[in-house]
């Protein structure tokens, strides 16, 4: 049904995204170091994030406030142990292109993967982006050693402020085929899980201006409960 949607509303779509494109306001990625170590006490995890501007903390101003920063001070504070963490993001890369990214990638134990959006915006289909995120998860054991990988979910892009309607409306059911597709391939890998999306997006308080992307509340909310997984599903298995 989404392709003949598509084709149907094909000219008022294109000239949406045509829109947003060019009036969404284009946020930097988050300043600030991209690898370093927080906590006291034991050596615990090492901890990697790869991704897209929302791994790079797009929505806020450094990487105190965004995904890494607080993830990695979030599971120190768990585990009460020291955290060494990295982060290997771009904005607008797909799950195809975040391979690229590991070129620079350290050794780790847990990589978070933040990849999804760009595929839904690109039409990748969901099929494609489970066979790229194959792909990556091999060049993460491959290139990082990593025992255990989270996959982030694909947002429910139907609640993102930014998009107009239809547009938004469209790019939410695409976001929910993927979101299914990957959480039916997570269940069926060893050393994979799957965070489901359960945080309040209708808030506008939460997002960035661009009403797309985290806002500082949002990234603080997410990094609790990836640390709350890693620190009580993950690491103690590891």
């Amino acid at each position: 049904m989404s392709l003949a949607i598509k084709l149907a509303l094909g000219p008022l779509l294109l000239a949406q995204a045509i829109y947003t494109r060019r009036t969404l306001p284009k946020l930097p990625e988050a300043s600030g170091p991209r690898h370093g170590t927080v906590g006291r006490g034991n050596t615990g995890p090492r901890l990697l994030i790869v991704g897209d501007s929302s791994a790079a903390g797009v929505g806020v101003d450094n990487q105190d406030e965004a995904l890494a920063g607080r993830l990695s001070r979030a599971l120190a504070r768990r585990l009460g142990s020291r955290v060494r963490w990295q982060l290997c993001a771009l904005s607008g890369v797909t799950s195809a292109q975040a391979i690229a990214l590991l070129d620079v990638a350290e050794l780790a134990d847990v990589a978070v993967v933040v990849t999804g959006v760009n595929d839904v915006i690109d039409q990748v289909r969901p099929a494609a982006a489970l066979a790229a995120r194959e792909r990556l998860l091999a060049a993460l054991r491959e290139r990082t050693a990593i025992r255990h990988a989270v996959m982030t979910p694909v947002p429910p892009m139907h609640r993102f402020a930014g998009l107009p309607q239809p547009l938004r409306w469209l790019a939410g059911r695409d976001a929910a085929a993927h979101e299914a597709a990957l959480a039916r391939w997570a269940a069926g890998r060893p050393g994979v899980s799957h965070l489901p999306f359960d945080l309040p997006l209708d808030d506008p308080a939460l997002l960035a201006r661009d009403g797309f992307h985290p806002g500082a509340p949002l990234y603080r909310l997410w990094a609790e409960r990836l640390a709350d997984h890693i620190a009580s599903e993950v690491w103690p298995r590891l």
